[in-house]
């Protein structure tokens, strides 16, 4: 199976997105967005705020609580170049919570923009935070590829470097809506119910969600529950080669409370992800359990699931309910409250949903990992899905309109 989906050709998953059909800004009120309604190959359209009125009865209901970071930095060299460090993972401490939390200096991966403008040397920028200057620093350690290791430095330790990305940082808005960020992104790029920073692109199904809509959930029965994967830059990285097995999927975190864990082996057949980000971290939680049922003590590094461990047949031999009670016993195990680990889980046709029953989520670029999972999710039919939202007058991308697929 994994020979068969490794061989797509990522052209087969291209279509013609007019330019005037991506949004570029969000309507002015989250829930009046549309929502296409898909099951057992009937399409129809709705407003999202009646999104409670299509839910199967019992649903469970997943959202990506994670929090965009203003991750890119601009300093300006004293030859008047201007040199942009956008970070994308954090390397000292590599952790994301204690990075936020550095008073000193930390170190972090990034892609540097007008690079051939910055040979070596410090780069620093000056700043104030509550009327009082700071001086940051970045020094590059070392390069792979397209990624930098740079050490960020300042000289004021009542600060945090979540300060000063708050104070000096831009919020990344995604490349293809080819504008500049704007104030009003702080506000509409992030979910309402967005807790944990650490993404540098928003889980974009769950802007559609008010207060008002999280409220009718509850009225009307449904449970919520919460997961986070910080969403990564390869996110928005097309697949370029030929077939998929060419493309290289980046490790994303993802972490998981146990309770939320033990909620949703509770509810095996009524699993509602909210957005492709739910997707990959719920269907995670599978071969998470795959790994600890061939191996109990397995470390942290050795949790990760690659982008292909799906394909193998003998990899799908459990249950989801036993996959999942494997985590449970891990955790117990080690006294821990929350499964924290990294995924590449790259989900395409030929995949086998484990977990997941329906999906939120919003209309995606061609030639996507993003597309490729919805058709792998919808057995094929993704094109028919497409051909009514671009007939219909859907808005697409990321500040576009939503879609529950059953």
């Amino acid at each position: 199976m994994a020979i068969k989906t490794q061989q797509i050709h990522i052209e087969e998953y291209n279509y013609l997105l007019p330019d005037g059909r991506i949004a570029r800004f969000p309507l002015p009120q989250r829930d009046e967005s549309k929502l296409l309604l898909y099951k057992d190959g009937k399409v129809g359209e709705t407003v999202f705020k009646q999104i409670t009125d299509y839910l199967p009865e019992g649903s469970l209901l997943v959202f990506n609580n994670t929090r965009v970071i203003q991750a890119r930095l601009f300093f300006r060299k004293e030859t008047g170049a201007q040199i942009e460090l956008f970070c994308l993972e954090p390397l000292e401490p590599h952790d994301y919570a204690r990075i936020f939390q550095q008073t000193e200096r930390c170190a972090w991966l990034c892609m540097a923009g007008n690079l051939k403008k910055w040979k070596g040397g410090i780069l620093r920028k000056e700043l104030r935070i509550k009327d009082t200057p700071v001086c940051l620093k970045a020094e590059r350690k070392q390069s792979s590829g397209d990624t930098h290791t740079i050490e960020f430095t300042w000289d004021n330790a009542s600060f945090t470097f979540a300060d000063l990305l708050d104070a000096a940082g831009v919020l990344p808005i995604p490349p293809y809506l080819r504008r500049e960020t704007e104030a009003s992104d702080l506000k509409t790029y992030q979910t309402v119910y967005s807790k944990i920073k650490g993404s540098v692109a928003a889980p974009t199904a769950g802007l559609h969600f008010t207060p008002e809509t999280l409220t009718a959930l509850a009225d009307n029965g449904f449970e919520c529950e919460e997961v986070t994967l910080h969403v990564s830059a390869g996110t928005f990285k097309p697949v370029k080669s030929e077939t998929i097995e060419g493309h290289r999927m980046h490790a994303e975190f993802i972490a998981v409370d146990r309770a939320c864990i033990a909620h949703i082996k509770e509810h095996p057949d009524n699993i509602i992800a909210v957005g492709t980000t739910s997707v990959r971290t719920l269907e995670t939680l599978y071969y998470t359990g795959v790994i600890l049922a061939g191996n109990p003590d397995a470390t942290p590094e050795e949790l990760t699931v690659s982008q292909w461990a799906p394909y193998k047949e003998a990899n799908n031999t459990l249950t989801a309910g036993q996959a999942l009670q494997h985590i449970l016993n891990y955790l117990d195990r080690h006294n821990l409250d929350k499964l924290l680990t990294t995924t590449q889980i790259l989900i395409a046709p030929g995949y086998t949903f484990k977990i997941v029953r329906g999906v939120v989520t919003n209309f995606h670029q061609p030639k996507s990992t993003l597309l490729l999972l919805i058709s792998a999710f919808v057995k094929g039919d993704w094109k028919n899905i497409y051909d009514y939202a671009l007939s219909h007058d859907f808005r697409f991308l990321s500040y576009g309109d939503s879609s529950l697929l059953l």
